[in-house]
């Protein structure tokens, strides 16, 4: 039987990145790491993590949620350090547009 440690363990994302996914589609935990998992394989896959990511920070700014919205900007930094095709794809979009 898998885990949930197991499920995310195979997505190739952390427990924190995975539960920004949980809370930003407001799913169970474990449908955010089958989520995630498709998404990193996807070709745009990665922006969308570091969109929905950072849509989380901006909700938890607005609620005065301080404490979260710090720990969801150092989750989006590591995001980003570890998926470094999130950011070239998103200048490669920028380049590409008239």
């Amino acid at each position: 039987m898998l885990t949930l440690e197991d499920c995310i363990e195979m997505s190739g994302l952390t427990e924190e990145e995975v539960l920004a996914i949980a809370e930003h589609e407001h799913i169970p935990s474990i449908a955010a790491a089958a989520m995630g998992h498709y998404l990193v394989h996807c070709p745009d896959g990665e922006s969308c993590i570091k969109a929905m990511i950072r849509e989380d920070i901006l909700d938890a700014a607005a609620r005065g949620d301080r404490i979260h919205e710090l720990t969801l900007k150092m989750v989006l930094r590591h995001f980003i350090a570890q998926h470094p095709r999130c950011d070239k794809q998103l200048r490669k979009t920028l380049a590409s547009s008239p």
